[in-house]
């Protein structure tokens, strides 16, 4: 490829342009006057095809969304926004009777109240980011989540988070998974920037000990996504399912790059020799495995033997590779990783982004064709593309 048909993708000025074009894909648009909260379901060109189904991770995804961009593009506008946000999360994703928030709502009437500790982190991430955008009121509510996921979900015994009960609160699921506790590692070390307090930090790090060493070793040092009650790996959970949205099987590309990238971020707040040799490796191992030599971009996942088993190209994978590449390469001092980055961007910027409406395409198959006009159904927001931007920003 000829660099010079490509942005300057390390250039201060290039991230936070590309960032603020996404926010201009989905602002003002998003925002739901009548019913509360935002849309979440939008075409390529920007009209909504579903205009009442809430989902939590949306929900809680566009209020990280609107404070990360109050932060970094300097947008004090923003700020009721947030609030419009929270206040929806409060009155109609919350149950005040069970502490629970609802997973599906239609309109502001709950559809799936089941609880899962993924929605929880998120949850936990959006309070957090917004109170370090200045919305002050909102930090009794993160020791809240806190307390409410120690309370049912935490398993001392593994250190690690469970992952799925019912709505009363009454039935633990036998499923875990580490893509909750990856999560939920990302939320506490985002609550532990935004409180100082200390025990948000030492728990991200306990997660990520316990999923990126002591779970790891059951899959060769690779990160698998599924475990039964015991924390053994079920190599069987949703086989044939490799493009499930929350569950997919197979090891996850992206998961690997996002762990990375979590580790280095970690480092920045804690001393600890395992961390930087653990993000060079997954991250090594995730590119190796995932890249599609002769179209570009990276794969979606891969078997326990190696073989691609979703050879889909999907926007959050590119995102979270290209932020750990930086990390990488800013830590490491070793070009390699930049060359990582220059790649991965080049294609995202030939094939993912889309330069006529605006934000990035959801899912491309392995040609790097579109399967669809849906640029964001529930759950995208373009949280994990803005995202990677202001951590390549906070790394360079």
């Amino acid at each position: 490829m000829n660099s010079e048909r490509y942005p300057a993708f390390k250039d201060k000025g290039f991230l936070i342009n590309h960032a603020k074009s996404i926010m201009d894909f989905y602002h003002p648009i998003c925002i739901d006057k009548e019913i509360g909260g935002f849309f979440h379901h939008f075409r390529d060109d920007g009209s909504i095809y579903d205009s009442t189904t809430r989902h939590l991770v949306s929900s809680t995804r566009f209020i990280f969304n609107y404070s990360m961009a109050s932060i970094y593009l300097k947008n004090d506008k923003y700020l009721n926004i947030i609030k419009h946000g929270i206040d929806f999360l409060r009155k109609s994703h919350l149950d005040k009777k069970t502490g629970g928030y609802a997973w599906i709502l239609d309109k502001n009437k709950a559809y799936d109240s089941t609880n899962y500790c993924y929605g929880l982190a998120f949850v936990l991430l959006a309070y957090s980011t917004a109170y370090k955008a200045g919305v002050l009121e909102v930090k009794e509510y993160i020791q809240e989540t806190f307390d409410l996921m120690e309370r049912h979900f935490w398993d001392k015994d593994f250190g690690l988070y469970s992952d799925e009960i019912s709505s009363d609160w009454s039935e633990l699921s036998d499923y875990r998974g580490q893509n909750a506790n990856m999560h939920s590692c990302e939320a506490l070390i985002a609550a532990f920037e935004a409180t100082k307090n200390k025990k948000y930090l030492d728990r991200a790090l306990i997660i990520a000990d316990n999923i990126c060493n002591r779970q790891a070793k059951q899959a060769d040092g690779m990160i698998w996504e599924h475990y039964d009650s015991d924390w053994k790996i079920d190599w069987s959970f949703n086989k044939g399912k490799s493009d499930d949205l929350f569950r997919p099987w197979g090891f996850q590309v992206g998961h690997l790059t996002e762990w990375s990238k979590l580790l280095l971020i970690l480092e920045r707040h804690v001393t600890e020799d395992w961390l930087l040799p653990r993000a060079i490796e997954l991250f090594v191992d995730a590119v190796e495995m995932g890249w599609d030599e002769k179209n570009q971009g990276l794969y979606y996942g891969f078997a326990p033997n190696g073989d691609v088993c979703d050879s889909d190209k999907y926007f959050w994978v590119q995102a979270e590779s290209i932020a750990a590449a930086a990390l990488l390469a800013k830590r490491t001092k070793n070009n390699t990783y930049w060359d990582w980055y220059e790649r991965i961007w080049s294609f995202s910027w030939k094939y993912m982004i889309d330069h006529n409406y605006g934000a990035w395409f959801r899912i491309l198959d392995q040609n790097n064709d579109k399967y669809d006009n849906l640029k964001s159904p529930a759950g995208k927001t373009d949280y994990h593309t803005m995202g990677a931007c202001y951590e390549v920003l906070n790394s360079i």
